[in-house]
């Protein structure tokens, strides 16, 4: 029996005081305000009053701590799944203001609709939607929580709701701690149905995201 409705859960804050992009370099845990708002993000997620029957997240540090909340209020173990990660970027490590300020590093940015600075769209997309629709086969009913990062989470939004990929990044709708759900149709075709931000996000500092 598959699953009922399937969450995309984006990590909470991380432990950044360099403010670099991050991508999937390893070291980077959450910070105090973002274990808060992983709990708040999975006490939403209980407060549907909804069985949730299998968790999933990225093999980064950040959503592992992210699940953890979960694994507290569901029971649940998270199963790690590596095509949920964050994409690839050829900025990681670096802070953005100063390496887009370098026109050695323009080159990267010459195709901004596959993009050329990292993994392109459209595999993240089909890893993505690879991925949401094993969980939601695979499961015995209920809900399944993923444990993301903004680039899928968004970009699977942007597929699902037919819109095109190319986008700027400071107007993406999936902030810190964010729940996106979904719902699979008879057809295997995906409909957005939800999206809430139940984490308290005064003072935070989102700045790492690929």
């Amino acid at each position: 029996m598959p699953a009922d409705r399937l969450h995309l859960v984006r990590h909470g804050e991380v432990h950044n005081p360099q403010r670099v992009l991050y991508g999937r370099l390893p070291g980077y845990g959450l910070s105090a305000d973002g274990r808060r708002m992983a709990r708040q993000a999975a006490e939403y997620v209980q407060a549907l009053d909804r069985p949730v029957t299998a968790l999933v997240c990225s093999p980064l540090q950040r959503t592992q701590e992210s699940s953890e909340p979960f694994t507290e209020l569901f029971g649940l173990e998270p199963r790690i799944d590596e095509r949920v990660i964050e994409p690839t970027n050829v900025f990681e490590g670096r802070r953005m203001l100063r390496a887009l300020v370098n026109p050695w590093n323009w080159r990267h940015l010459r195709k901004p609709a596959l993009p050329s600075w990292g993994e392109p769209y459209a595999e993240v997309i089909a890893r993505m939607n690879e991925a949401m629709t094993e969980a939601w086969t695979a499961a015995d009913g209920g809900d399944v929580v993923i444990v993301s990062h903004q680039l899928p989470i968004w970009i699977t939004h942007l597929a699902v709701t037919g819109l095109p990929s190319r986008h700027d990044p400071r107007e993406r709708r999936c902030a810190l701690s964010s729940v996106t759900s979904f719902e699979m149709d008879e057809d295997g075709k995906w409909t957005e149905i939800a999206y809430a931000e139940p984490a308290s996000l005064s003072g935070s500092v989102d700045v790492g995201a690929v």
